[in-house]
């Protein structure tokens, strides 16, 4: 059985991180829609009497975005004085064909797309249709990124993006953040490696991993105590920034999962506009779910590749789920956040021990070592791989 099918009777009944844009070809916006299996799963057309996401809003924090495009128009409110300037410094890395807006278009109308043509019945729609969404170009300047995200009215920040190595102010800014009452949302990353990144690795960040239409855990995804949630993000329709009416018709990555989770806590932020973001993950670790397959398995909850499971927003929304301390269960950062941006070099609030992964072993070994710790690297994602596939074998929800 297909988690859309199972979501959607649950519903009833009560770059490390970017996204991998894989050639899907053009579609006609009708069948764009038709493709559109996250939003079946949820069941959004009754979600949407619950809460569509008005007057909350959105931060993306992302490559580059086409405001125009027939999906999001009027999504889109003033982004910061930086942008443009980010916006083409990231398009300068880019390889020849490559659309700096891709990334971020398709990240928003998960989040808030309203379609088009009659009743908004084409193309993309948003989990939460009625948000609206503040575009903030974000290139090797996240904590610059999250602290004017926080600053000009976001309620929830999305981040489908993530580094090996932990930048100055980057999860200051992210505590920053939440004491504002800002929900932040991260992607693991697709790699299929069990390193950490940032700013998913940051305290107070909701961590995302993909999972597809059958309940099962993405192989792409990076696999460790940063997996709180996983969402919808394999074969996944989205909007691009090619044109006013490009689209990819499947996207695969936590970037897309990131994006729901961030969606899903639009919805319960209009629903419970009093929560602290730690209670908000509260909602949705509370109502997360697992296919028949994994609850057979028994995992001891917090799962390195599940978390908690699949968010499920219909339960989050109605069920009857007791507030709980402000802090929520997941780790939140600890004392006073610092009002100003920690520069480099001075970054006080840096781990003392930070977790050996890829770049940071590099570092410290160097020289020959280097061509090791990649082969060996690339051996055991492999063999992992490997092992998972042989292991999945297309299992169903049972």
């Amino acid at each position: 059985m297909r988690v859309t099918r199972t979501l959607r009777a649950t519903v009833g009944a009560a770059l490390t991180g970017a996204l991998l844009l894989a050639a899907g070809g053009s579609a006609s916006a009708d069948q764009v829609r038709k493709d559109l299996w996250p939003l079946e799963a949820f069941g959004a057309r009754q979600l949407w009497k619950e809460a569509t996401g008005k007057g909350v809003t959105v931060a993306v924090l992302d490559s580059g975005f086409r405001t125009t495009h027939q999906d999001l128009k009027g999504q889109f409110l003033p982004g910061p004085d930086f942008g443009k300037a980010t916006e083409a410094e990231h398009a300068r890395h880019l390889e020849p064909g490559e659309e700096v807006r891709d990334h971020g278009t398709a990240m928003a109308g998960i989040i808030a797309g309203r379609g088009h043509g009659p009743d908004g019945s084409q193309g993309i729609k948003g989990l939460a249709p009625e948000a609206k969404l503040l575009p903030v170009p974000e290139y090797k300047n996240s904590g610059q990124a999250t602290r004017w995200a926080a600053d000009h009215g976001a309620d929830v920040i999305n981040m489908s993006y993530g580094e090996t190595v932990r930048a100055a102010d980057i999860c200051e800014s992210v505590h920053y953040a939440i004491e504002k009452g800002v929900v932040v949302v991260a992607a693991v990353g697709n790699d299929g490696l069990s390193r950490k990144s940032y700013p998913v690795a940051c305290p107070g960040v909701i961590g995302v991993g993909s999972v597809d239409q059958y309940g099962q855990a993405a192989e792409a995804n990076n696999y460790n105590s940063d997996t709180d949630l996983l969402a919808p993000g394999e074969q996944v329709p989205v909007a691009t920034g090619k044109s006013d009416s490009a689209y990819n018709t499947e996207a695969n990555g936590s970037s897309a999962a990131s994006a729901y989770v961030s969606a899903a806590a639009a919805l319960l932020k209009q629903k419970f506009p009093d929560l602290t973001p730690g209670q908000i993950a509260n909602r949705l670790v509370k109502t997360a779910g697992l296919a028949q397959a994994e609850k057979d398995k028994h995992l001891k909850l917090p799962d390195t590749h599940y978390g908690y499971g699949f968010i499920q927003p219909g339960p989050a929304l109605r069920r009857d789920v007791a507030a709980g301390p402000a802090q929520g269960p997941l780790p939140m950062p600890q004392g006073k956040a610092p009002q100003k941006g920690v520069v480099p070099g001075a970054d006080k609030g840096a781990d003392p021990d930070p977790p050996a992964s890829g770049k940071d072993q590099v570092m410290l070994i160097g020289g020959i070592a280097l061509g090791v710790l990649v082969v060996a690297g690339i051996v055991i994602g492999v063999v992992f791989a490997v092992r998972r596939r042989g292991n999945s074998g297309g299992q169903s929800w049972g």
